[in-house]
Parts: structure tokens; C-alpha cells; sequence
């Protein structure tokens, strides 16, 4: 009896490992970019804005993160 064993090399190449770089260098770019926009418009806000929505100053940072991030 023969046996017959194929295997085959599932390693991407390394035109779609830089293709996969640039696209998730892109995501990174575009996330960051939404964040410093949430934040700038929160940061904007004077305390009295602030305080009718129910946002402290100081929980800016952690709410545009996670209105981006999700953490």
C-alpha cells in the first residue's frame, strides 16, 4: 500500500505581509486621528457644558478612548 502526502506552504508572501502592514499602519492612522477628534471637542466644552451632559474634565481622556478603541 502507498501513502502520499501533500503539503503545502500556507505562509504568506511578502508582497501580502507589506500589503497587510500598510493596511493596518492605515487603521492605526485613522483610530488615532478619531481620537484626538473626540477629544479636542470634549477638551472644547467648558466645565458647565461638561457638567450637563454628566462628563468630568478628567474622564476626557478615558471616554474618547474608549468611544475609539473600545477599552
Amino acid at each position: 500500500m502507498a501513502y502520499a502526502t501533500v503539503t503545502t506552504d500556507h505562509a504568506p508572501s511578502i508582497a501580502a505581509r507589506i500589503l497587510s502592514a500598510v493596511k493596518s499602519t492605515r487603521e492605526a492612522w485613522a483610530k488615532n486621528a478619531s481620537y484626538k477628534r473626540t477629544f479636542n471637542e470634549l477638551d472644547r466644552l467648558s466645565n458647565r457644558e461638561l457638567a450637563d451632559i454628566g462628563i468630568r474634565r478628567c474622564d476626557i481622556n478615558d471616554i474618547a478612548r474608549f468611544h475609539v478603541y473600545g477599552r
